[in-house]
């Protein structure tokens, strides 16, 4: 009867500490299941940063590179570089660094695609215009949209392969070489404008004096 008794005390007690150690592996699941949201939020937001990083230092540039800068003394234009450099140097004094987990297929799909923007960027001064036919057939291939040119369907399933923020990453980075392309499109238009201009106010001046 004693050794009865014993038993269902150990038994109970057994029972106890299983259901304690229970609640305590769901409390502790809970909290980690809290803290992985926050970890996702805190890797989204640096991932932000790390975007208006990039969007800065290409809005500096660009201004540097504007035909309004072309248009001023140089003086002005020496005033407003240091201006813009002093501006470009503090933005790159910031550090923001989100590193993605890959494996081995998605760190040799991200090597191949990033190999393939990269010999496309450094035939630019050779053929700009077939340059840029190119990058718009790359981004149509990270396009989720329908296309409005065609697809480079070796470089989709490239992409494919890569883990989805490097996904993210290359369409930025094709996104941002397109309108520096466009940028650089439209100031040599101008330029050549500009010169065209003055070269008829020239011929006119000219023959107004002859006349």
């Amino acid at each position: 009867m004693a050794q009865a008794k014993i038993s269902a005390k150990a038994h109970d007690g057994r029972f106890c500490r299983s259901s304690s150690m229970a609640d305590r592996s769901s409390r502790l699941l809970e909290s980690l299941d809290q803290l992985e949201l926050r970890v996702e939020a805190l890797r989204e937001a640096a991932t932000a940063v790390e975007q208006e990083k990039e969007i800065l230092l290409e809005m500096i540039h660009s201004i540097q590179n504007s035909q309004d800068m072309r248009q001023i003394s140089d003086g002005e234009r020496e005033e407003l570089n240091l201006t813009a450099n002093r501006l470009m140097g503090r933005t790159l004094t910031v550090e923001v660094s989100v590193e993605t987990i890959r494996n081995p297929q998605q760190q040799e799909s991200l090597k191949h695609a990033t190999k393939i923007i990269d010999e496309v960027v450094s035939k630019f001064l050779d053929d700009l215009g077939n340059a840029k036919s190119h990058l718009m057939s790359l981004y149509s291939a990270c396009s989720s949209e329908v296309p409005p040119g065609p697809v480079d369907q070796k470089f989709q399933s490239i992409v494919i392969g890569c883990a989805l923020e490097d996904q993210k990453k290359i369409k930025r980075r094709l996104e941002t070489l397109l309108r520096n392309i466009d940028n650089s499109d439209k100031a040599i238009k101008l330029l050549e404008h500009s010169k065209g201009a003055s070269s008829k106010t020239l011929q006119q001046n000219t023959e107004n004096k002859f006349n």
